[in-house]
């Protein structure tokens, strides 16, 4: 059995039965029955359940004349988003920023629960960072074509058409590393601070682990916004028409 926090156990004893069967149903072998809810799931569960009620939060305070804290708070997250996905993208940039605004906070929320006790960061399992960078990956393509049509191939082919043979394998291994560079540089910076934090906190428990809980929250915020800096980047690379 592996070892499960407090927040997995519960869901666990509430929902290991309809959850086995429904993996059952799509012939997903469970190694462990009584507990197919892993912490990495339970832990982004959290984060869905902390985003959809800052959302509401956000809709019910709307103010014009007396804006509060969490409409200012939003209006930040919205213009920092908005002037990053502008600069970047160019005309047309709006249509993206609902995605790249979710996916920023998402991350930048899965990264700070490991600075809260009995909590960790879902990030420092390499399967949750695969899912952002899948997810990145099929959105930007897809806006590609969607922005270029059957033009969207000459991305892919290099400048004249006797090199096509040559760059079409390139291109196309180049746009699968872009899913391992972002799935490794999150995993691997998010599961590092962890193990720092909990090896000088068990060995100094008392002042120098704060260090390394700042350190922490540093890697956490920059973590978040290199990956939305870059699937702001690899969106504009797809929907340019300068190919």
């Amino acid at each position: 059995m592996p070892k499960q926090l407090l927040l997995t156990k519960f869901l666990n004893s509430l929902f290991a039965g309809p959850v086995d069967s429904l993996l059952a149903a799509l012939h997903i072998h469970v190694l462990h029955p009584k507990a197919p809810i892993t912490n990495a799931v339970a832990m982004e569960l959290l984060v869905t359940a902390f985003l959809l009620l800052y959302f509401i939060a956000v809709r019910v305070s709307l103010s014009v004349e007396k804006p509060g804290a969490v409409q200012h708070l939003a209006e930040m997250t919205s213009e920092f988003v908005a002037d990053q996905s502008e600069s970047i993208v160019g005309h047309g940039y709006e249509k993206f920023t609902a995605y790249l605004t979710t996916l920023f906070l998402f991350i930048l929320l899965a990264n700070l629960l490991g600075l809260i006790p009995g909590l960790e960061s879902p990030t420092a399992n390499a399967v949750v960072p695969l899912g952002f960078a899948l997810c990145t990956f099929l959105y930007y393509h897809y806006h590609g074509i969607r922005a270029n049509g059957a033009g969207y191939i000459k991305q892919f082919l290099g400048p004249v058409w006797w090199l096509y043979p040559l760059m079409l394998p390139i291109e196309i291994i180049s746009h699968l590393a872009r899913v391992l560079s972002l799935t490794v540089r999150l995993y691997a910076n998010m599961l590092a601070g962890d193990l720092v934090t909990l090896a000088f906190f068990s060995l100094v428990p008392i002042g120098v682990p704060l260090i390394f809980l700042g350190l922490h929250l540093g890697v956490a915020v920059v973590q978040a916004y290199v990956f939305f800096l870059l699937a702001t980047i690899y969106l504009s690379l797809a929907v340019s028409h300068d190919h």
